[in-house]
């Protein structure tokens, strides 16, 4: 028999031979399932455990695994309904509804059925992780001296040393602190710098997570159109005279969804007009590592030209590593850093510091720099044949602009397209993809689709992907 790689395949067979023990009974031995299914010891060693934590068997270390007694009847259900009263009393007088909806964050969250290619993704294809390093990494980090033990509130100084040298200016570590991931810096940065019911200016569009982030705070997103060349200062001067509002969220770099960079000569003037509001702006350079090859060299991040702490700044080793990777930072000047900071303990207390001490050794292996240049490589080639298969397959589309920067693409699609409509048919196609209107805080000027081209496995499926959505595109429209 040839070897079987899967640890489902391995648990799945075992389950099906559980009825031959007795509650109680033993299992056979490792060694005797080893020799049986020609499977390493580590394998069923993780198929064992996938079992026990089923409540399927029990392991004893130096006895075996046994089968588990059977379960009791569960308890009858109770009656929750009166849940829906509780959550949404007084719900009239909320300025913003309470309840969340995250499914905009769900779209590129899920994953797909099997076989389904993956145009939904947020973040880059096991194949282009650098997993053997991350791996690595963290096996130095567990045997650092300290490393199981409580880190500083704000993170260990040589990481925040780290993110400041990346973010430039005169930034230092005392202005860091390093959080768990950037949704979680953007939620800390959004509860510091406005109260339940405020106003905040989000691009249009934007991160449907943002917008999730905004509504979960009890605050109103204002949207302020972005065009190819990034947020348009006139109508960020409007919406902040107009509302008030003491924070604008931005992506100056490779803005997702649109892969806009904000040009030089709007830079100074998102500044400006913010300073004389009297209000933030919170820059997420959320994929300045996803470069792609062509790109050129890259403006310094907003904050690194603001003395004046105008800027909160969020940025994250997540996009450029594994969705499981989650360290970031959240860097700020002034009194509302303490804010923040005070948030951030609240809320988490501190990121773990073994994940802190696995990011130092990362970064600081030479496996880092070989591993950014191998993905800016693979996904401009990947950009490029996704743009070549649009322009072949889906003419109809318009791809008004080409990033050289990020994971995906934002094509318009034909006047009164049916988003939800194209999505089903997608995936009956079998490819999944992420509609427009998540992105939008107020109505759509025209549907649109995101397609990421980070989450596959190669060009290959890029390629059929597009084809798939061919299909999709003829039944929905015609």
């Amino acid at each position: 028999m040839q070897e079987r790689s899967s640890v489902g395949e391995l648990a799945e067979q075992l389950r099906r031979e559980l009825d031959r023990y007795s509650p109680g009974g033993k299992l056979p031995s490792s060694r005797a399932l080893v020799e049986r299914f020609r499977v390493s010891p580590v394998t069923v060693s993780r198929a064992l455990g996938q079992l026990a934590a089923e409540g399927l068997v029990v392991t004893r270390p130096g006895a075996g695994a046994f089968r588990a007694q059977a379960r009791t009847a569960p308890a009858a259900a109770g009656d929750t309904s009166w849940q829906e009263v509780a959550l949404s009393a007084d719900g009239a007088a909320d300025l913003v509804p309470r309840s969340v909806d995250a499914s905009g964050v769900l779209v590129s969250l899920a994953a797909p059925p099997p076989g389904v290619i993956e145009f939904n993704g947020g973040y880059l294809h096991p194949s282009l992780q650098p997993e053997r390093a991350m791996a690595a990494a963290l096996s130095r980090a567990g045997r650092r001296p300290g490393a199981w033990g409580r880190p500083p509130m704000e993170g260990l100084p040589e990481l925040r040393e780290w993110f400041a040298r990346g973010i430039g200016g005169s930034f230092t570590a005392a202005e860091v602190l390093v959080t768990a991931g950037g949704q979680s810096a953007l939620t800390t940065a959004l509860r510091a710098l406005a109260p339940p019911g405020a106003p905040v200016l989000v691009e249009s569009p934007t991160y449907p997570g943002m917008l999730a982030i905004a509504r979960a705070a009890g605050l109103r997103p204002v949207p302020v159109p972005v065009d190819a060349d990034g947020v348009k200062p006139a109508l960020l001067a409007d919406a902040f005279r107009a509302t008030g509002a003491p924070a604008f969220v931005c992506q100056p770099l490779f803005q997702n969804p649109t892969g806009a960079v904000l040009a030089p000569e709007r830079r100074g003037e998102v500044l400006r007009i913010a300073r004389a509001a009297g209000a933030f702006v919170v820059e997420d350079d959320f994929v300045r590592r996803l470069v792609h090859e062509d790109a050129g060299p890259l403006p310094r991040p907003l904050a690194a030209d603001d003395p004046d702490g105008v800027v909160v700044h969020v940025c994250s080793l997540t996009k450029a590593t594994s969705p499981s990777f989650r360290v970031s930072a959240l860097a700020a000047r002034g009194p509302v850093l303490e804010r923040l900071r005070a948030i951030q303990v609240v809320d988490t207390f501190f990121v773990p510091r073994p994940l802190q001490e696995a990011a130092l050794e990362l970064v600081g292996s030479p496996a880092w720099p070989r591993h950014l240049r191998a993905v800016s490589a693979e996904l401009k080639a990947r950009r490029d044949v996704m743009t070549a298969a649009l322009a072949q397959h889906l003419p109809e589309v318009v791809l008004p602009h080409v990033p050289s920067g990020g994971y995906h693409l934002w094509p318009r699609l034909p006047d009164g397209t049916d988003e939800p409509a194209l999505m089903a048919a997608a995936l009956r196609a079998g490819v999944a993809i992420t509609p427009g209107r998540p992105y939008f805080s107020a109505e759509p000027p025209a549907a649109h689709m995101r397609l990421s081209f980070a989450a596959v496995a190669g060009t290959g499926e890029i390629t059929e992907g597009v084809r798939r959505l061919r299909t999709a595109c003829d039944e929905v429209l015609g």
